[in-house]
């Protein structure tokens, strides 16, 4: 389960370097960095800047919810990437914060994530909708930031990968 976690802050910082890229391209071809936080992909879906607030709601839910802390409670109000990055930042604090053992059972745990309906098992409900929402939106962030021409390739979504040489 912590491997999971981590990864949940390896992709909140690729997710604050996408937005260094948005914001340079914006610069570069002068055009308002407000428009591109608004985009979405669809009329329906939410734009750039709550994209990035739900994947950092949902690490901090997730990690939450698996080890019965508390989790900080932050307003989504971000509207500028400084805020946006000052976000994930909180949200990698949060996160970092975690021992291995904070973990303990969280397979097995019951669980009643805040505002839901039901219960879960702990890894029913990490690997049902945790994992499954967590990259969605971090996806779509990235989605519309290609999709409104910010150079970014599938690299700069993987990031830095551990090769032993």
């Amino acid at each position: 389960m912590y491997a999971q976690i981590t990864q949940f802050t390896k992709m909140l910082n690729t997710l604050s370097r996408l937005l260094d890229k948005a914001q340079k391209h914006a610069e570069a071809n002068g055009f308002q960095l407000e428009a591109l936080l608004n985009s979405r992909l669809a009329p329906d879906m939410l734009p750039l800047t709550n994209q990035v607030q739900m994947v950092c709601d949902t690490a901090r839910l997730a990690t939450s919810v698996l080890t019965g802390k508390s989790a900080p409670v932050f307003e989504d109000a971000e509207k500028t990437v400084p805020e946006l990055k000052a976000l994930i930042e909180k949200t990698i604090t949060y996160v970092s914060s975690m021992k291995e053992s904070d973990f303990s059972g969280w397979e097995e745990r019951i669980v009643a994530p805040p505002g839901w309906s039901g219960a879960f098992l702990g890894k029913d409900y990490f690997y049902q909708h945790g994992v499954p929402n967590f990259y969605f939106h971090m996806v779509t962030a990235y989605a519309i930031l290609r999709h409104k021409g910010v150079r970014i390739g599938k690299m700069d979504y993987i990031g830095q990968l551990p090769f032993l040489r």
